[in-house]
C-alpha cells in the first residue's frame, strides 16, 4: 500500500503501526518520526516563515475566508499515486480543504481511499488510530499499540492527588487563545482544574480581561505549531500586560512552556507524552517523568 498523510498525527499514527516503509507523501509540517522528513511534500503553506504572532493570526483569519492556509500540490500527488489519503476536518487552519482532496483524488488515474480522522478528545484519538489500522489491515497492531497507550494514561490517572490546581493552558499568545479540544481533558487527567477552556470543544481566543479574571494557579503555554524555542519569543508580549505580576501563577513561579507542536496539538499517539508532561509539572511528588521526555520548561517571573 502506498500511503500520504496530510496531517503530521496521521503520519505518527501510520508510523506507530509500523507502517513507515508504506509511507510514500507527507505534509511540509511533518517530522517525528524525524526520518519522514525525507519523505516527498505534497503541501504547502500559505503564511511566510518570517512573520510575527500577530501577523499569523491576521493572515489565518484572511486566508479562511477565501479557502485553506494549506495548498495541496497535485503534481506530486499525481506522481505518487497513492492508494491511501489519511486526512482531518477538525481543523479549518491545519489541513488542506476536504473538497481539493477529493477533487485531486478523483483526477488520479485510480482514486484511492480517502479516511477522514476528526478526533476531538483523547479516547476519539484512539479510535483514529483504530480506523487507520483498519484502513491498513492492521486492526492486530492497531489494538496493542492502543492498549499500550490506554495502560499509561491509566497510570496517571490511578494516581490519587490531594489538591487540583486551577489551570489554562494557552494555544496563542498574540491574542490570546485558550486551547480546547482534548487539551482540557488532559488537564483533568493530570490532576488540575482547566479554568476556561472547555473538553470536547473547539479552542478560542480570550480577552486579556478574562486571564486576569481566570487568575490560574498554573499556567502552560502550548503555542499552536510552535516549539519551544519559538514560544519563548512571545513571552514578553504577556510580561507587557500590567496585571500580568499580579497573576498567581507568576506569584508562584509556575509558568510552563511546553512543545506545542510535538505534543499538544497534535492529535495523535503524542497526546499520552503531553499527558505525562503535565501530571509532572503540576504533580512532580507523585507523578515521575518517563524516560526519553523534557520536561515542562519553567519560565521565571523576571
Amino acid at each position: 500500500m502506498r500511503i500520504v498523510s496530510l496531517l503530521p498525527s496521521a503520519t505518527e499514527i501510520v508510523c506507530l503501526l509500523g507502517l513507515r516503509d508504506q509511507l510514500v507523501g507527507v505534509t511540509h509540517e511533518c517530522d517525528y518520526p524525524a526520518d519522514v522528513a525525507e519523505l516527498a511534500k505534497v503541501t504547502k503553506t500559505m503564511i511566510p516563515d518570517d512573520v510575527c504572532s500577530r501577523e499569523i493570526d491576521d493572515l489565518v483569519k484572511d486566508n479562511l475566508k477565501t479557502g485553506s492556509l494549506y495548498a495541496l500540490d497535485g503534481p506530486v500527488l499525481e506522481r505518487l499515486q497513492p492508494d491511501l489519503i489519511v486526512t482531518q476536518t477538525l481543523c479549518e487552519v491545519c489541513a488542506v480543504a476536504e473538497d481539493e482532496i477529493r477533487s485531486a483524488a478523483c483526477s488520479l488515474p485510480v482514486t484511492p481511499e480517502i479516511i477522514t480522522l476528526e478526533p476531538t478528545r483523547l479516547e476519539e484519538v484512539f479510535d483514529a488510530i483504530g480506523v487507520v489500522g483498519g484502513a491498513t489491515k492492521c486492526s492486530s497492531v492497531a489494538e496493542t499499540a492502543i492498549e499500550r497507550l490506554r495502560k499509561r494514561v491509566e497510570a496517571v490517572t490511578s494516581r490519587a492527588v490531594q489538591k487540583r490546581p486551577r489551570v489554562m493552558l494557552l494555544e496563542w499568545i498574540d491574542p490570546p487563545f485558550s486551547a480546547g479540544h482534548w487539551n482540557p481533558e488532559l488537564v483533568r487527567m493530570a490532576g488540575g482544574e482547566e479554568v476556561i477552556g472547555d473538553e470536547g470543544q473547539h479552542s478560542r481566543r480570550v480577552d486579556w480581561a478574562d486571564i486576569v479574571a481566570a487568575d490560574p494557579d498554573v499556567l502552560f503555554i502550548a503555542c499552536c505549531g510552535f516549539s519551544v524555542e519559538r514560544a519563548i519569543v512571545d513571552i514578553p508580549i504577556l510580561r507587557q500586560h500590567p496585571e500580568w505580576t499580579e497573576l498567581q501563577c507568576v506569584n508562584n513561579d509556575r509558568v510552563f512552556v511546553v512543545d506545542g507542536s510535538a505534543y499538544f496539538n497534535r492529535p495523535g499517539p503524542r497526546l499520552v507524552d503531553s499527558l505525562e508532561l503535565v501530571a509532572h509539572a503540576l504533580h512532580p511528588e507523585i507523578h515521575p517523568l518517563p524516560n526519553g521526555l523534557i520536561p515542562a520548561l519553567r519560565v521565571g517571573s523576571a
